[in-house]
C-alpha cells in the first residue's frame, strides 16, 4: 500500500510518501512546499495545489492522510490552514484517491504512543519506524510521514479486526 501524508501549512506544507505492508514501512520520498506570506493567498494556494497534484501523479498513492484542522489561538491561522487543506483534498479528489483525516492527538498516539509528544519525539519515532539513520528534516516533512504511518497503522489494525486476526478472550 502506498500512502501520501500531508502536513498542511500556509508557509510550509510537508509531504511524505511511504510504502507499507502494514508492518514494515519504506520511505519513498518527502519534501516541503514553501510559499511566502508576501504572496497573495490565491497564488500560494495554487502553488501548493500544483505541487501536491504533481506528488500524487508521480507517486500514484492508494490513500492520502492529512491532519484535521484544529482551533488555533489565532483564528486567521485556522482559516489559512483550512484553505490549504481544501486544495489538498481537491487534488486528492481529482486523482480519485481516498483521503483519511486524523487529529494531531491520533497521529502522535499512533506513531509515538503518547498524544502530547513534541516535534522531536515524532521525528525520532518516524526515523525509527522507517529505518532511517537520521531524523527527517524539516519537521513539516516528518509530520507528514507521521500522518502516513498513522493511516497505515490504523488500516492494518482495522483489517486485523475484520479478518479475525485478533481473537477475543472469554
Amino acid at each position: 500500500m502506498r500512502i501520501v501524508g500531508v502536513d498542511c501549512g500556509a508557509e510550509r506544507t510537508g509531504y511524505g510518501v511511504i510504502d507499507s505492508d502494514g508492518r514494515r514501512h519504506r520511505l519513498q520520498t518527502h519534501g516541503v512546499i514553501r510559499t511566502s506570506a508576501k504572496q497573495p493567498l490565491a497564488e500560494r494556494l495554487q502553488k501548493i495545489y500544483t505541487q501536491i497534484r504533481s506528488v500524487l501523479e508521480t507517486s500514484q498513492p492508494d490513500r492520502i492522510a492529512v491532519e484535521t484542522v484544529f482551533a488555533a489561538v489565532n483564528p486567521r491561522s485556522s482559516l489559512l490552514l483550512a484553505h490549504v487543506r481544501g486544495v489538498v483534498l481537491l487534488a486528492g479528489a481529482e486523482q480519485g484517491v481516498a483521503v483519511a483525516e486524523y487529529s494531531p492527538l491520533e497521529i502522535k498516539t499512533s506513531v509515538v504512543g503518547y498524544g502530547r509528544a513534541d516535534k522531536r519525539q515524532v521525528q525520532m519515532m518516524v526515523a525509527s519506524l522507517l529505518g532511517l539513520p537520521a531524523i527527517v528534516e524539516p519537521h513539516d516533512a516528518s509530520d507528514a510521514l507521521a500522518a502516513a504511518i498513522c493511516d497505515v497503522t490504523r488500516a492494518a489494525f482495522a483489517s486485523r479486526m475484520r479478518g479475525g486476526g485478533v481473537k477475543s478472550v472469554r
